[in-house]
C-alpha cells in the first residue's frame, strides 16, 4: 500500500484538535488534506440498524470508515448531544484529489454542509439532512427515518424521505467509481459559517473503534458485525461479538437500512402538534429558526 504522506490517524488529527465547544472558524481543504490521505479507496458503507435514541435531545451522527496504522476501521454511528442548542451535524467524508484520498472531517453548525453526497442514511441522503430540525429551542424528530418511540417523545412528526438518485453505499467523492456530487449553493454558503468541530465524547468514540480489531476492515473485510456497527451513545463498547453480520453493498439498489423508507413512491407530512420539547440543560439557550439545515423542506435534493 502506497502511502503519499506521513500519517497520523484521525482521533488524534482533526477530532482532537477540533474536540470541545468553542466555536472555530472554517478549515481550509489543503490543512483537512495534509491531516490524513492515502491511496487506496475506504470500503462501501455497510447497511446496519440504527438504535433507540437514548432519551430527547440527541442527533444521530452516521458512522465512517476512518483510517488507522492498521488500515481503515468502521467508526460506529451514534447518538449525540450538540454542543449547543440550533447546531446541526454535518458528517465528514472521504475526497479523492492530486492523486490521494483525503478525510474532509465532520463538524457542527447552523445548517448542513457538504458531505460529498455520501448516502449515510437515516437522513442524510446525501444533500442536506431530512431527520429533523429545530424549532423554539428544541428538536423535532422525523420517526420516519429515526429511531425515535416512547411517550418521552413529544416532538415528532413522520415524513416519508423519498431519494431516487443517489442509491448506493458508495463512500468517497471523486476517483474511479467515486461519487459526483459537488457543493450547491446552500452547502457552499454553509461551510463558510462559523463551525464547531467534533466533540471531546465524538473524538473519544472514534478512538475507541480505533482500538477494536473487530472494527479494522483487515479483519471485518469491509463488513463490520452488527453488534459494532453502531451504538446509543458515543464512546460506548458495543456488544460481544456473535452478532450476524452488517450487510455491505456492492452496487445500485436500496441502500436504506431495515425501517427506513428509502425509494418510497409517495411522500406524507405531518406537523408536529405537541408543545416542543426542551433540549438538554447543558446545551447553551440560543434559540434556533424554524427548519434549519433542510430538515423540513418538501423536496429532497441531490446534486
Amino acid at each position: 500500500m502506497r502511502l503519499r504522506r506521513t500519517l497520523t490517524p484521525l482521533f488524534l488529527a482533526l477530532p482532537l484538535a477540533l474536540a470541545g465547544t468553542a466555536a472555530a472558524p472554517r478549515h481550509s481543504d489543503a490543512q483537512i488534506a495534509a491531516a490524513v490521505s492515502i491511496t487506496v479507496a475506504p470500503p462501501a458503507l455497510p447497511v446496519y440498524v440504527q438504535p433507540p435514541i437514548p432519551a430527547p435531545g440527541y442527533i444521530w451522527t452516521p458512522g465512517y470508515w476512518a483510517w488507522g496504522p492498521a488500515g481503515y476501521y468502521w467508526v460506529p454511528g451514534t447518538w449525540v448531544l450538540p454542543p449547543a442548542v440550533g447546531l446541526l451535524w454535518t458528517p465528514g467524508y472521504w475526497g479523492w484529489a492530486g492523486g490521494v484520498f483525503a478525510w474532509h472531517a465532520g463538524y457542527w453548525g447552523p445548517h448542513v454542509g457538504f458531505y460529498g453526497g455520501v448516502d449515510y442514511g437515516f437522513g442524510y441522503g446525501g444533500v442536506g439532512y431530512e431527520g429533523g430540525y429545530w424549532a423554539h429551542g428544541a428538536f423535532f424528530y422525523n420517526t420516519a427515518v429515526n429511531n425515535v418511540h416512547g411517550p418521552q417523545f413529544h416532538n415528532v412528526y413522520n415524513k416519508t424521505v423519498v431519494n431516487n438518485i443517489n442509491v448506493t453505499r458508495v463512500s468517497f467523492n471523486g476517483g474511479a467509481g467515486g461519487l459526483t456530487a459537488r457543493p450547491n449553493a446552500q452547502e457552499d454558503a454553509a461551510m463558510h459559517e462559523v463551525q464547531r468541530g467534533p466533540t471531546s465524547l465524538q473524538a473519544q468514540h472514534e478512538h475507541v473503534a480505533s482500538a477494536n480489531p473487530q472494527l479494522h476492515a483487515s479483519v471485518n473485510h469491509g463488513t463490520p458485525a452488527a453488534a459494532f456497527a453502531a451504538t446509543r451513545r458515543p464512546a460506548q463498547e458495543p456488544h460481544g461479538p456473535g452478532a450476524p453480520a452488517a450487510h455491505a453493498a456492492s452496487g445500485p439498489g436500496n441502500p436504506h437500512p431495515p425501517g427506513e423508507p428509502g425509494n418510497a413512491h409517495a411522500a406524507t407530512a405531518r406537523e408536529p402538534s405537541h408543545e416542543p420539547q426542551r433540549a438538554p440543560q447543558e446545551h447553551s439557550a440560543r434559540t434556533a429558526d424554524e427548519h434549519q439545515g433542510g430538515g423540513g423542506g418538501d423536496e429532497h435534493r441531490h446534486d
